[in-house]
């Protein structure tokens, strides 16, 4: 296998008490914490010590079955802000949904965490997917998946166009004459879009990244075109190493259609691992934790996340034959209801089964095994082009993390896969992507 040159870039990706839907049932789950800001402390110091780029906080807009599942979420931005001051390397990501916020407010948010953390901000940008979030902010009804896409481009646009109201070397704090800011270097954008609009400047200055690291989540059509226009980071669900290789070249061709240099985006899946020195203990660990989702349990995941009934069906037959295109239908996430589909097909996977797998990971890839195994995953998919890196998703928190960075990290590192200190300070520098110039998306579109 020919050795791809330069090395994977890490990402933590928090979530609840793990991303395994039962995690916080697991004796070792620090489930009473999820409230605390001690646990993403201790996270955070964690995924520093293993030199990760950045820690990767989701959100989501509403708390549903929350007898079953660990419900609510911290908001992710004050969160990280929190975290920062505990911090010195690890880059900070947050989930911001476009749908429901204004762009001066999210402008200004994200500006702040950029100067409190001294350059390690990434902004996660989604479009929300569910009308139980339009409930929450008086909607009726959840903009249509390709409108949601539309109006993102141009809230995002307004954004940086905010945080490009200050010049970098705006700030004079000439204390003798007076100036604390130079009036040239600080203008109003008089923006008018079709959805948005804003007078500005903003009241924070540019953030010392330029922008903060903008994070794209998604895999439709819609979502990589997007990705190819604004993503720096794209996060992605991908089950197997030839769609993995599918999808980055896809993105890759949309992104020099867009007059975009190949390093100016990098592609990371997410997966799920459970590692442990010994293939036995990895298994064991895994069996542990999917028992604790029911059958009821399983089956209601897979026909609420696919829309469709199946009360009539044997959970532990194959899903309906008949299904209509329940991707096409879905105004939610399109690709992963499709990837769901598809991964049930290829398995041959019951319903039971199909849900336990949704449920271990949301869609994400999952691993068993030890860090030899695990690090042998990881460079093959890096070698093949198939991503750039991984959001490590770990099943059941602290313990995921933990052996993560214990046991999968050190074998990484011997394999020259992963740095064994950090290059720089800020997250674009742990990625290596440029310091964006004035209206820099503007530019390129323009070539």
């Amino acid at each position: 296998m020919t050795r791809r040159e330069g090395q994977l870039r890490l990402g933590a990706f928090i979530y609840y008490s793990g991303h395994h839907s039962a995690s916080w049932r697991h004796p070792e789950a620090r489930s009473s914490e999820v409230f605390s800001v001690d646990l993403y402390k201790d996270l955070a110091q964690t995924a520093e010590r293993g030199k990760f780029d950045m820690m990767f906080l989701a959100d989501l807009l509403y708390a549903v079955n929350v007898e079953k599942a660990a419900a609510g979420m911290l908001d992710p931005v004050t969160l990280l802000s929190a975290i920062s001051a505990s911090t010195t390397k690890l880059g900070l990501t947050a989930t911001v949904s476009t749908t429901y916020n204004q762009p001066f407010n999210v402008a200004r948010r994200y500006a702040t965490l950029d100067h409190i953390s001294k350059g390690r901000a990434a902004w996660n940008i989604v479009t929300s997917q569910l009308d139980i979030e339009a409930y929450n902010f008086g909607k009726e009804k959840h903009p249509e998946h390709g409108l949601r896409y539309e109006m993102a481009e141009e809230f995002v646009d307004l954004v940086t166009e905010l945080w490009d109201s200050w010049d970098d070397d705006a700030i004079a704090l000439d204390k003798e004459n007076g100036i604390f800011a130079h009036a040239d270097k600080v203008k109003e954008i008089n923006y008018k879009g079709r959805w948005y609009s804003s007078k500005g400047p903003l009241n924070v200055p540019r953030p010392p990244q330029g922008y903060p690291v903008l994070v794209v989540a998604g895999s439709s059509d819609a979502g990589k075109n997007f990705a190819a226009k604004t993503g720096e980071v794209v996060f992605t669900a991908q089950q197997s190493l030839k769609s993995a290789k599918e999808f980055y070249s896809s993105v890759h061709e949309k992104l020099a259609a867009q007059g975009r240099d190949k390093n100016s985006i990098k592609i990371m899946p997410g997966i799920s691992p459970i590692v442990a020195p010994t293939e036995e203990e990895a298994w064991a660990k895994h069996e542990q934790l999917q028992n604790l989702i029911t059958v009821e349990d399983a089956a209601a995941a897979v026909a609420g996340f696919i829309g469709v009934d199946l009360s009539s069906y044997d959970p532990h037959g194959p899903l309906p034959e008949n299904l209509p295109d329940v991707a096409a239908a879905s105004n939610g996430m399109k690709s992963r209801v499709q990837l769901f589909i598809d991964t049930a097909k290829e398995g041959n996977l019951s319903i039971v089964e199909l849900g336990r797998k949704m449920l271990g990971a949301r869609g994400h890839l999952q691993f068993v095994g030890t860090p030899d195994q695990l690090a042998d995953l990881l460079e093959l998919w890096f070698n093949e082009y198939a991503c750039d890196g991984f959001n490590i998703m770990p099943p059941v928190l602290p313990i995921g993390l933990d052996d993560f960075v214990d046991l999968a990290i050190p074998v990484l590192q011997e394999r020259g896969l992963f740095r064994k200190e950090y290059e720089g300070t800020t997250l674009r520098e742990h990625l290596g992507l440029e310091r964006p110039s004035y209206h820099h998306f503007k530019k390129l579109q323009s070539i």
